[in-house]
């Protein structure tokens, strides 16, 4: 059954305002579905964890569904599933975790094409460790992340590597599989950021060699809640900073403060959107989630193919980034007009994208663009159409 798109817009009350929503990189409207289960939860009435009292009871239990969910969504177990306020808070939390045995000499390998989410805790908390940051670098004029450079880089003092499952801002998808290996070879932990790869593909974390994975559900058309995703094991070793008075268990210890209970009941429902994407899907939640994710991967990517076409014929047009595999984004600049003139016009003409780094803070230094305001940036979801990729392309021609 072809992927339809025109069902899966009817879901969403904010598309129906006239605009094109391609800002879905920098985050993702919402269902119905997820709006009314939040307002749910609020209008039955909850209460913190661990009470006696069926409020908390009903908290308990969205809580273990929202694990559960992210689990089928990354394939992971539930109980390595950690919930929190973003990535890069969870990541923060982590990183402080992980670097608590570093020592002067050892080192860290990241990557230039990373959103600074995955770059900046670890440079941080090197620093204070003694440590040595090594950089993977960015072929500038492909996006790539080559694999081979990964064996000068990565040695008996590794202690982590870092790297993306796919690039913000250039959508590139680098051989996280390949570049894990060779951190597993050497002892090293893997740390893999999905935050943007998540909404545009199935995921596999195990696959992807990542011993822990980062994702956050507002980019997967889920409220504001980041996650990220370890063996339960591998979180037990880990003595994170935390309140005396509070949990000692895993994944709980990673979880400082009252969560949003009412958020996490909308990332159940996100989950359960995502995996009806494909109504001909059968099986498991996570294996509808698979079928339906890889329906929607190639309904934008065939999209993208004539975003990119029509960036691409256009004289006054610079994309950035070619990959072999990637994510439906486009990342480009328009001779004459400063990246935010750009999303300005295109605002007129009520077509949503955003302007700036991004927080890719490395590879825009890299391509040579950060000091000149970076680029503006376009993305296709699962519930972008036609029509707004022919209103971008025409908005943009306007400006030659």
């Amino acid at each position: 059954m072809a992927y339809d798109v025109s069902v899966v817009r009817a879901t969403y009350p904010a598309l129906s305002d006239g605009y094109a929503y391609l800002d879905g990189a920098a985050g993702t409207q919402v269902p119905e579905a997820v709006i009314e289960a939040i307002a749910s939860a609020y209008r039955r009435g909850i209460g913190n964890v661990g009470g006696a009292f069926p409020a908390s009871h009903r908290s308990d239990t969205i809580v273990a569904e929202a694990r559960a969910a992210v689990a089928d969504l990354v394939g992971g177990v539930p109980e390595g599933v950690i919930l929190g306020p973003n990535m890069t808070t969870l990541t923060y939390r982590l990183a402080y975790a992980l670097s608590r045995n570093w020592r002067e000499g050892d080192e860290v390998v990241l990557s230039r094409l990373d959103h600074d989410a995955n770059v900046r805790p670890w440079v941080q908390v090197a620093a204070r460790a003694g440590a040595t940051v090594r950089w993977a670098e960015v072929d500038v004029a492909s996006g790539e992340l080559g694999v081979d450079q990964y064996d000068g880089l990565i040695g008996e003092r590794t202690r982590l590597v870092a790297v993306t499952a796919a690039s913000n801002v250039l959508g590139t998808r680098p051989d996280v599989p390949a570049i894990t290996a060779k951190a597993r070879a050497a002892g090293a932990v893997t740390y893999v950021d999905g935050v943007h790869a998540s909404a545009h593909g199935p995921t596999d974390a195990a696959a992807l060699g990542a011993d822990f994975y980062a994702t956050s559900a507002y980019k997967w058309s889920g409220p504001h809640v980041g996650a990220v995703v370890g063996d339960p094991a591998r979180l037990d070793a880990l003595i994170p900073d935390k309140l005396a008075s509070s949990s000692d268990d895993v994944p709980g210890r990673f979880e400082t403060g009252t969560s949003p209970f009412a958020d996490f009941a909308g990332v159940v429902a996100a989950v359960d959107h995502l995996a009806g994407l494909d109504p001909t899907a059968t099986g498991t939640r996570r294996e509808r989630l698979l079928a339906s994710l890889a329906a929607a991967e190639a309904y934008e990517l065939e999209l993208f193919a004539d975003l990119l076409g029509g960036l691409a014929a256009m004289p006054h047009v610079t994309v950035y980034g070619k990959a072999a595999r990637r994510t439906a984004t486009a990342y480009f600049t328009v001779a004459g007009r400063t990246p935010r003139e750009v999303s300005s016009h295109l605002a007129e003409q009520r077509v949503n994208v955003w302007d700036g780094h991004n927080y890719a803070w490395e590879v825009t230094a890299a391509l040579g663009i950060r000091e000149a305001g970076s680029a503006v940036r376009a993305g296709l979801v699962h519930y972008n159409d036609r029509t707004d990729v022919d209103r971008l392309l025409d908005g943009v021609a306007s400006l030659a």
